[in-house]
């Protein structure tokens, strides 16, 4: 099974104002299916997130790829 590391669109209403889940995927999976486990949020409007290091770490281990928009969240994480 080849698992990736990407975000989940959860903010719809009201529009224009989105918020993201970091969730670990199937690859196969569509954007907003079902997922294996969620290890953080991303509010791209203010900027904000918060993700689980150990989790991505752990995922990381087992060979879980990340999105290109995760991979440079996490490279602010290790940076601040």
């Amino acid at each position: 099974m080849a698992v990736r590391i990407r975000l989940r669109r959860i903010g719809k209403n009201p529009k224009k104002r989105p918020y993201f889940r970091v969730s670990v995927f199937d690859e196969r999976r569509a954007r907003d299916g079902r997922f294996i486990e969620e290890i953080g949020l991303y509010n791209p409007v203010d900027g904000s997130f918060t993700i689980k290091k150990e989790r991505i770490d752990y995922w990381v281990s087992k060979g879980a790829q990340l999105s290109a928009t995760v991979k440079s969240l996490v490279n602010k994480l290790k940076k601040g």
